[in-house]
């Protein structure tokens, strides 16, 4: 008898897995929103692990959902292959038809929620390290206490943004050029400086013209010049074209400031981030008439039919304070 009802307290346990199984399946084919959310993560992720790396769960889940969605159609959405992954024709359809009914949803919960104005839930933005953390920290904590219902995740990151290929919402560029598969809007411009140190200076006769500058050593900030800069005379608009030999290249302003106050070289950057090294005289301001281009300051995200109350509330937020940081200025087409 012991045995009997052990093996059949077993056959119950594995029935009752099943049975379990069978409902979670069954609730994923019914929530076909999130289905379409995950197809559509899927997409721009590039492959399935990707996507559950995006959505915090496993691949198994988002394999599972993916077939759940094509079962549900009764179309291939997807081919894959060990390397690699390509839309069917009815799997671009979707796609297209997906991101529109995702885009209503969240305009749904919106209007939902406490206020259509109202931001709320989690804003992804991307933004330049140093900028990020020394001129945006301030606005951005002021944000989040107006509006309680909003979190925000904070990403440091100087590369180029593929909103494709990361779960983000907006991105903050600095001279980056514009993208006409994204919407960019010009919030501000960023003064730049050409400056070394005083012991850098001492060490080679004054500097009178733009030419003499390809004599000294040089810090390039790669992301923006590392072989020549472009100088323009801020009375007679006269352009001059200078050639270096950088002894250091980086795409960090920390780095490039660092070194040189500590007298490796010049450096043309951000008029910002050397503003008090200027005052206190560890660094000197060179040729002031001569200025290199100012670099704009985006703020860019990818089209959609709708936006949420948390995007379009940031975007308010930097129109407003982005000109009037420390070292900023209005772009001079919106002076």
């Amino acid at each position: 008898m012991r045995c009997g009802a052990v093996a059949s307290g077993v056959v119950k346990r594995l029935y009752v897995k099943r049975i379990g199984n069978i409902k979670m399946k069954r609730q994923e084919r019914i929530d076909r929103v999130d289905l379409m959310r995950t197809f559509i993560r899927i997409v721009e992720a590039g492959s399935l692990s990707a996507a559950a790396r995006q959505l915090v769960t496993t691949q198994a889940t988002v394999s599972r959902r993916l077939q759940s969605l094509e079962t549900l159609l009764g179309v291939k959405l997807l081919l894959r292959t060990t390397h690699a992954m390509k839309l069917t024709d009815d799997g671009e359809r979707c796609y297209q038809h997906a991101k529109r009914v995702a885009d209503a949803w969240v305009a749904l919960e919106d209007e939902l929620s406490q206020s259509a104005d109202e931001p709320v839930g989690i804003l992804r933005v991307r933004a330049p390290h140093a900028f990020g953390q020394e001129q945006l920290l301030g606005p951005l904590t002021e944000f989040l206490v107006r509006h309680p219902q909003l979190s925000v995740e904070w990403m440091l990151n100087d590369k180029k943004v593929d909103f494709l290929s990361v779960n983000i919402d907006c991105a903050i560029r600095v001279g980056a050029e514009v993208d006409p598969t994204t919407v960019s809007v010009l919030l501000a411009e960023v003064p730049r400086s050409l400056v070394a140190s005083p012991a850098l200076l001492a060490r080679f006769p004054a500097i009178e013209t733009p030419q003499q500058l390809s004599a000294l050593p040089w810090i390039a900030l790669n992301t923006f010049y590392q072989h020549e800069i472009h100088l323009t005379h801020q009375q007679t608009g006269d352009a001059e074209q200078v050639p270096i030999s950088p002894r250091l290249f980086t795409d960090s302003l920390y780095a490039a400031r660092n070194t040189a106050i500590s007298g490796l070289g010049l450096v043309v950057i951000s008029s910002w981030m050397v503003e008090e090294d200027i005052h206190s005289g560890k660094l000197v301001a060179l040729l002031p008439e001569w200025q290199a281009a100012p670099l704009p300051v985006h703020l860019v995200y990818p089209w959609a039919r709708y936006y949420p109350a948390r995007l379009r509330k940031f975007l308010q937020l930097m129109r407003e304070v982005m000109p009037g940081l420390g070292g900023m200025r209005q772009p001079a087409r919106q002076a």
